[in-house]
C-alpha cells in the first residue's frame, strides 16, 4: 500500500493514548481539481480535508462527519465531508478573489460547525467559535468543550506539491490516575509538536513514528485507505427530478431542450433530454 491516500491509527502502550497520522495525495488533488481556487484557499481546505480525516476515525460507529467553516471572511464557507470508510469529498465557496492566507484571513470573524451522522441514530451538530489561531488549535478547542477529551492535532498543507495530512494524539481516559495520564499526554505533545511537514509528506508511517516516538512502545494498527468520492451520480439526479410535477418537466424540456443538474464539488453536469426522462413525461398520460 502506497504511504498517500492513507490513515494510520496507533497506540501509546504505556500512556493511555491514541494517535493517528494521515497522509494524502490523490485524495487531496482530485478535491481541488479544476477549480482554480486560490494558493490560500487551497492550503486550508487541505488542513480541514486532513483534520476531518483524522475526526472521521475517531468515530465509534458507522456514519459520517462533516466539518465546515463559516464567517464574514472572502469564504463564505469551506466544507470537508467524510464517513467511516475514509471516502472524503470537499469545497470551497468563495464571496470574492482573494489572495490572503490563513484562517482568520480567509474566514474573517466565524465558526466551525461539526455535524455527526450515525448510520444508525439521531445526528447531532456542535458548533464552536473559530476564536484560535489555527485550525489546529480550534479543533483542540472544540474537543475540550465538547466532549472533554485532551487532544492535538498539527495539519499540513502544500498547494505547490499538492500534499496534505496530519497527526492527531489524544487521551485515553482509563485508569484512576488522572495525573499520570495528563502527563503521559502532554509528553507525547511534546514529542509530536517536533513533527515537520517535509517529514509529514516524503516519510512513511513507520518512518516518521519511529522518529517522533522511537522511546515509546507503539502499537501500530492495518492503515486504512482513504479516497475521494464526490457521490454524485447520474440516478441521484433522476431521483431529484422524479420529485418534480411532470407537467413543468414538460415545460422545462419545451423551453430549454433538456434539463441540466451540475455538481459543485467534482464540477460534472448531467443533462437529460426528452428521452431520457420519458418515464417521467408519461405519467401525464395517467
Amino acid at each position: 500500500m502506497s504511504q498517500f491516500d492513507v490513515l494510520n491509527r496507533y497506540l501509546f502502550a504505556d500512556s493511555h493514548a491514541r494517535g493517528e497520522l494521515v497522509q494524502l495525495d490523490q485524495c487531496y488533488k482530485s478535491i481541488i481539481k479544476n477549480h482554480n481556487y486560490p494558493q490560500g484557499v487551497q492550503i486550508l481546505l487541505g488542513e480541514l480535508l486532513a483534520a476531518t480525516s483524522l475526526l472521521t476515525a475517531t468515530l465509534k460507529f458507522e456514519g459520517d462527519i462533516t466539518v465546515q467553516l463559516q464567517g464574514d471572511g472572502p469564504i463564505g464557507y469551506l466544507s470537508v465531508s467524510g464517513n467511516h470508510e475514509q471516502q472524503m469529498r470537499g469545497i470551497a465557496k468563495l464571496k470574492q478573489d482573494t489572495q490572503a492566507t490563513g484562517l482568520h484571513a480567509l474566514i474573517g470573524k466565524g465558526t466551525m460547525v461539526i455535524t455527526i451522522r450515525p448510520s444508525k441514530g439521531e445526528a447531532y451538530q456542535g458548533v464552536v467559535a473559530l476564536e484560535h489561531d489555527t485550525l489546529a488549535e480550534c479543533l483542540a478547542h472544540y474537543f475540550e468543550v465538547s466532549e472533554q477529551i485532551p487532544t492535538k492535532l498539527w495539519l499540513f498543507a502544500d498547494s505547490q506539491k499538492q500534499l496534505a495530512g496530519g497527526a492527531l494524539v489524544q487521551l485515553l481516559p482509563d485508569g484512576d490516575d488522572k495525573e499520570k495520564q495528563l502527563n503521559d499526554f502532554e509528553h507525547l505533545s511534546q514529542l509530536s509538536n517536533t513533527i515537520k511537514a517535509e517529514e509529514i509528506f516524503t516519510l512513511e508511517a513507520e518512518a516518521l513514528l519511529y522518529r517522533l516516538y522511537h522511546q515509546e512502545q507503539v502499537n501500530l494498527f492495518e492503515p486504512q485507505k482513504i479516497s475521494y468520492v464526490c457521490g454524485c451520480s447520474e440516478e441521484k439526479c433522476l431521483a431529484a427530478i422524479s420529485q418534480i410535477e411532470p407537467s413543468e418537466i414538460s415545460a422545462i424540456l419545451k423551453e430549454q431542450g433538456k434539463i441540466s443538474m451540475h455538481c459543485d464539488f467534482c464540477l460534472t453536469t448531467y443533462d437529460f433530454d426528452e428521452a431520457k426522462l420519458q418515464g417521467f413525461i408519461s405519467k401525464l398520460k395517467h
